[in-house]
């Protein structure tokens, strides 16, 4: 039973005050090194953000001052009407309250201003980071991908962008702020009494203190909690899954037994750290109300001697309240800085990934390709130390039918992966046209192959847009001729909408097959001289797949094709076909030569046969 089977519940809260901590950084200083270089583009807008965000938090913070001085007139005008010398200047009170206003308007502006500029700058920042991982992504070779899943890729591009975006944009203004806030509000109130000041801030190591005990004494049981949390998660789900197999060997009396024990503890932690956790709210507040207190006294005593104004007190106990705001903000401020920092590291662990090597110097040509391939003691292994292709030789004539053959795990796609220099040989080379490949640029050579693969790959769109994929270019008669010589015509028109029906994400409203036809449609369209064709036809019923071998041969001819086969009757009428077996090549030659053979072909296609027949 695993303990990573838990989850963050709602309405929990640990002695951080209910924060998770996100993902850490592995190297906090150089991933914040990067990211202020990619930042250094935008330097002005983000000097721009400073002093906008300064300015509102300055005007911000001026406002308790002048609300002092309204309260100081209100208190002096009562103070004079009760004496008979006077009254209430409520002219002086207005304009003391629309300079207030201004000040608050003023600060909204330049709030919004700083707001409006820093959204702008995150978002540019995380287009460039998706441009970059989606060009990254071009130049990486197939083995990266082949290690890791389609989730981990796309939560790079997603995820960890978007974190960055978010906490870019939030964090950096905050901290700012926060900052200004806590260096402006100090000085207002070293302004109003240095002498209250520090009573002030003699109260904040009490509640430190207060505090630093409660989380000290509590943590031992919120770790508790996580950990029984996890262990009961893991039980309940076993349990759970496997509810057939306890009934089967009465193993419920157990399963309970467990269950009580585990959740009578997490009872216990679960109650005390609440409590704690609850009890953390009142200290706080229990001590920041006997700082107020000492303030009001302090205060007051100082508006008897006529060190301060009575307004004064209001200002100091409001900067008081906010005193506490922008240091939790820091706080917050600094675990979004954490997250960003780890989102950021994997963006650019992504970004410094191995490229594929690039050409330098003379590229070789694949102009009017003829098609002719030649294998030239071929050697590969996915590690240099467990060779599996050890000297492999063959020559392919331009618009022969070779087919690669091989049970389950054989390394028959090996072959095509060398072919489109997915991986580059350890040893020998392999020729296009009598070009090496190695010096032909990678886009190039495979402009020259067209594939059809055992999964199709269809996107959100109409039919007509999905056979187009195979040349932009293509006029609606061209497309139509392709799907004509796929034999998807007839289907296509039978369908609501015919060419302009427009497939769903999963391209899941027409069937294996009729896919299966559209791709082969593209791959006639795309006119490539050299087709791989990846046992296109291995999903699909038998009355299915005589219809896609014949569109299979019509894409075949006058072209160079390398066919993966599952079935070996399709491939007969193959003009070379490659054996292999544990990764290497055993057996070549036409299909009547290798059964003369009574070798390795012979027993597969026997054992075929047998199926079949039986």
């Amino acid at each position: 039973m695993s303990e990573n089977n838990s989850k963050p519940q709602r309405g929990m809260h640990g002695p951080g005050g209910g924060m998770m901590p996100g993902e850490k950084a592995k190297d906090f200083k150089g991933t914040t090194r990067k990211i202020l270089q990619y930042m250094g583009a935008y330097k002005y807008g983000l000097l721009a953000v400073m002093i906008f965000a300064i300015g509102g938090t300055a005007f911000n913070i001026i406002g308790p001052k002048i609300t002092s001085k309204a309260i100081t007139e209100i208190f002096n005008g009562v103070m004079a009407k009760v004496a008979g010398t006077g009254g209430i200047d409520f002219e002086k009170i207005a304009r003391i309250l629309l300079l207030l206003l201004g000040l608050y308007a003023i600060s909204a502006l330049l709030s919004f201003i700083q707001g409006l500029i820093m959204t702008g700058i995150s978002q540019k920042l995380s287009y460039r980071f998706r441009k970059e991982i989606s060009q990254k992504i071009d130049r990486m070779p197939m083995e990266y991908f082949e290690s890791k899943t389609v989730g981990e890729v796309l939560s790079r591009i997603t995820n960890d962008v978007d974190t960055l975006g978010q906490s870019l944009n939030q964090s950096v203004t905050q901290l700012i702020t926060s900052v200004t806030t806590i260096i402006g509000i100090l000085i207002m109130m070293l302004s109003i009494s240095p002498v209250m000041t520090l009573i002030a801030f003699v109260i904040l190591p009490v509640s430190g203190a207060f505090i630093g005990a409660v989380v000290k004494f509590s943590q031992k049981y919120f770790v508790a909690q996580q950990k029984y949390l996890g262990k009961i998660n893991g039980q309940v789900e076993e349990i759970y899954s496997g509810h057939n197999i306890v009934k089967a060997f009465n193993r419920e009396e157990q399963a309970l037994k467990e269950f009580n024990e585990t959740n009578t503890v997490l009872y216990q932690s679960a109650w005390k750290s609440q409590f704690f956790s609850g009890m953390m709210q009142p200290i706080m507040n229990f001590v920041g109300n006997l700082g107020y207190v000492a303030v009001a006294v302090s205060g007051s005593l100082l508006v008897v001697k006529g060190t301060i104004e009575i307004g004064d007190i209001q200002a100091f106990i409001q900067y008081v309240r906010n005193f506490t705001q922008p240091i939790t903000q820091v706080a917050q401020v600094s675990n979004m800085l954490q997250s960003m920092a780890a989102a950021a590291e994997r963006v650019f662990e992504f970004l410094g990934e191995e490229e594929e090597e690039q050409q330098k110097g003379n590229i070789a040509s694949l102009e009017n390709v003829e098609g002719s391939v030649s294998f030239e003691h071929v050697r590969f292994g996915y590690k240099p130390d467990k060779i599996i292709i050890h000297d492999f030789s063959s020559e392919i004539k331009s618009g022969q039918k070779v087919a690669i053959v091989g049970p389950t795990g054989a390394g028959k796609t090996t072959m095509v992966k060398l072919l489109m220099r997915f991986y580059d040989v350890n040893g020998g080379k392999i020729r296009v046209d009598g070009q090496d490949i190695k010096e032909i640029e990678r886009s190039e050579l495979r402009k020259a192959f067209g594939m059809v693969l055992q999964d199709t790959w269809l996107f959100k769109g109409t039919i007509m847009e999905n056979i187009r994929y195979g040349r932009l270019d293509a006029t609606d008669e061209e497309v139509i001729a392709a799907a004509k010589a796929a034999h998807a015509h007839h289907f296509v028109q039978t369908l609501p909408g015919g060419y302009d029906m427009e497939l769903n994400e999963e391209a899941s409203n027409v069937s294996q097959g009729q896919k299966q036809l559209l791709t082969i449609a593209r791959a006639i369209l795309a006119n490539n001289k050299i087709m791989i064709l990846d046992e296109a036809t291995s999903s699909v019923d038998m009355r299915t797949e005589a219809r896609i071998q014949k569109a299979m041969n019509n894409l075949m001819k006058g072209r160079t094709s390398f066919v993966i086969a599952h079935r070996l009757s399709t491939i007969r009428d193959a003009d070379v076909i490659l054996v292999m077996k544990d990764g290497d090549i055993v057996e070549q030659g036409n299909h009547e030569e290798l059964l003369e053979k009574n070798g390795f072909y012979s027993e597969l296609y026997k054992s075929q046969f047998e199926e079949i027949t039986a």
